[in-house]
């Protein structure tokens, strides 16, 4: 055999390799974002438990909402790691509620950075059906983008879609924010942590709502961000309470 010859016959040989090679690395990398993601679902509710012995201290049911979040994530954790059924049990999940949770747990570090945090909720007992972990977990990852990267005034909207539910969440602007305001200790640690971001929190937003068959889309500007969450509804619009 010719060394021509001998090259072209190993050549399968080492194209399989190297495919196997990026399979590996592939998997790698996924399961590699999966605990990043699972790392990062567990410091935002810590973030909340930090807060509530801080000069801008959280309420106790936001303490308890988030020790709660933090059991889910180190549950997630523990199955990125050791294996196991992915996600939380499916239920019909009322959403006002989890929205209000989801807004007392962050109006404290909203008040740090000099901002203000409100809900606005026009979807009367809109019902869907989904994991209520994964679902709050959308709700804080939505909010605490638009403190970190927007702000200073934020508000999160529910409102009705034909049969789905809008969750809305719109700051205005990082432009509007005072020069004082931007130097506080919560705006400062959130500058030097933002080097480290890795886009974890919207990541956790698509995939949860890519899970509960939604949709979700960003707008920013300097002039504030406009964040549009959709759910649809557990039974289409007939499951709503007026």
């Amino acid at each position: 055999m010719t060394e021509l010859a001998e090259i072209f016959a190993a050549w399968p040989i080492a194209a399989s390799i190297a495919a196997a090679i990026a399979v590996q690395g592939l998997r790698a990398g996924r399961r590699r974002t999966a605990l990043n993601e699972a790392l990062h679902e567990l410091r935002r509710p810590l973030q909340v438990i930090a807060l509530a012995s801080g000069p801008a201290s959280a309420s106790p049911g936001a303490v308890e909402s988030s020790v709660q979040l933090a059991s889910a994530a180190l549950e997630r954790l523990d199955r990125e790691v050791n294996g196991g059924l992915s996600g939380g049990p499916l239920e019909a999940v009322a959403v006002r509620p989890l929205l209000e949770s989801a807004v007392g747990r962050w109006r404290a570090r909203a008040s740090l950075g000099g901002g203000s945090l409100s809900l606005r909720w026009q979807a009367g007992e809109a019902v869907v059906e989904g994991d209520r972990a994964g679902l709050a977990q959308a709700f804080d990852n939505l909010i605490v983008n638009a403190i970190e990267h927007g702000g200073p005034a934020i508000v999160v909207e529910g409102c009705l879609r034909s049969d789905r539910l809008a969750v809305v969440v719109t700051d205005s602007g990082r432009a509007s924010r005072p020069a004082a305001r931007r130097d506080t200790p919560a705006e400062v640690i959130a500058r030097l942590s933002g080097r480290r971001r890795r886009g974890h929190g919207l990541a956790v937003v698509r995939r949860v709502t890519a899970s509960h068959q939604g949709c979700f889309a960003l707008r920013r500007s300097e002039h504030g961000s406009l964040a549009v969450l959709e759910l649809p509804l557990a039974g289409g619009p007939a499951s709503l309470v007026a």
